[in-house]
């Protein structure tokens, strides 16, 4: 795989907590940077995948076996707060 330089400009706070975290984990700097970006890409494709995926769920009408779950889900709690108010 081909390796790309770049560089970034960051706060002297942050570029010090990024150099002690890569001592601590006795990794490059480069490599915690590589590391934090694909955590960060990995996390941001999870949210975009499960949005889309509750993007479907919201779109699709219940089907007749939803109904009737989400019916007796209700009586049932009905039955269980009964007189407890």
């Amino acid at each position: 795989m081909e390796n790309v330089k770049t560089a970034i400009s960051l706060q002297k706070s942050l570029f010090d907590q990024a150099e002690e975290l890569a001592r601590e984990l006795n990794v490059s700097r480069s490599r915690l940077f590589v590391m934090a970006l694909e955590n960060y890409l990995d996390e941001y494709q999870n949210k975009r995948l499960f949005d889309k995926i509750n993007q479907a769920i919201q779109d699709a009408p219940p089907d007749r076996a939803e109904r009737k779950r989400v019916g007796q889900m209700r009586q049932h709690h009905k039955r269980m707060v009964k007189g407890t108010w």
